[in-house]
């Protein structure tokens, strides 16, 4: 870990007064606001690029008194609207406007600011993909291929089984799986607890499958992998540590790649799969919501488009009057 300012973030050659300030916000955003690593590091990166972009001509502010100068609300649009012709996504864009807004507040409140400059600043509305699922069929199939290579017992292959199951059926997130130590699986009562998004923990249940696959592991992987570094994680990767994310999607990657029928997907894919094969089956949306550990119903109503989508082409297909 570095200084908890942000001296290991990237930033090279001198450091201005207004890299303080940025630490600072940073600071706060992880401490005050409990905002997550990845959020903090993206909220250092748009508001430095903010900063950059004021100071293209040369001329930019170093100090706090020269941003509350060059920090106006024609300006912020100015920024975004360079990033608009430079292609950036709408959900780029609409991210950096959460930053600027979330700084500005900040910088407003701790008086480096007058005015929260950026509290009118609009964000472009997002165009809403559908997720990419898998049909039931095709995560059957996918499991299958995970099974299969678990069978022989390798520690490896008995973890990548875990994974798939547990991403599949529980429809948590990699990084949450990820972050799982062995005390938070209650085998009693078949729950998995995981800590989400803003540090909020929910208990998510598992089924029988899923119990096989975390017995196999946790009685002949696990104990063939555990290193003294290994601590409370319940996945490892193959030198004893925590299984990382970027790991455990590889494992997704190569899984489905393998799956005769089924597309290569993501970690995230599987979790779409999940909650829309819930809803499919008839779980109650507040329900799936709980399970997802979404905070609001409005995040989990896309898997009811996903699901209508298919209704629709179903009718294409099948009916004559169509």
């Amino acid at each position: 870990m570095g200084h908890p300012g942000g001296a290991d973030d990237g930033h090279d050659g001198p450091r201005s007064p207004l890299e303080d300030v940025i630490d600072d916000y940073v600071r706060d955003l992880r401490t005050g606001q409990s905002r997550s690593e990845a959020t903090a590091r993206s909220y250092r990166s748009d508001v430095r690029a903010l900063v950059a972009y004021l100071g293209a001509d040369g001329d930019g502010p170093d100090t706090a008194t020269d941003l509350a100068a060059a920090l106006t609300l024609p300006a912020l649009r100015g920024w975004l609207a360079a990033q608009v012709v430079a292609g950036a996504a709408r959900s780029t864009i609409a991210r950096r406007v959460a930053a600027a807004r979330s700084f500005s507040t900040w910088a407003c409140r701790r008086g480096v600011l007058p005015t929260d400059v950026a509290a009118r600043l609009e964000a472009p509305r997002a165009r809403r993909h559908l997720p990419q699922v898998l049909d039931r069929a095709q995560a059957a199939e996918t499991i299958r291929t995970a099974e299969l290579g678990a069978a022989e017992g390798d520690p490896i292959a008995l973890r990548d089984r875990l994974v798939v199951e547990l991403l599949y059926s529980c429809g948590v997130r990699v990084a949450e799986l990820c972050g799982v130590d062995v005390d938070d699986v209650d085998t009693g009562r078949r729950l998995l607890r995981v800590t989400g998004k803003g540090d909020r923990e929910r208990a998510v249940p598992y089924g029988p499958p899923a119990e096989r696959a975390l017995r196999a592991w946790l009685d002949g992987g696990r104990p063939a992998l555990a290193t003294s570094a290994s601590g409370p994680a319940l996945l490892l990767g193959a030198r004893g540590g925590r299984l990382d994310p970027r790991a455990a999607r590889r494992v997704v990657n190569e899984v489905t790649a393998a799956t005769p029928g089924s597309p290569q997907v993501s970690p995230h894919a599987l979790r779409h799969s999940s909650a829309t094969h819930l809803l499919e089956g008839g779980a109650d949306l507040r329900h799936v919501q709980e399970l997802l550990g979404h905070s609001t119903p409005a995040t989990t109503q896309i898997y009811t488009h996903v699901s209508a989508e298919r209704l629709r082409a179903a009718y294409r297909g099948a009916h004559p009057r169509a």
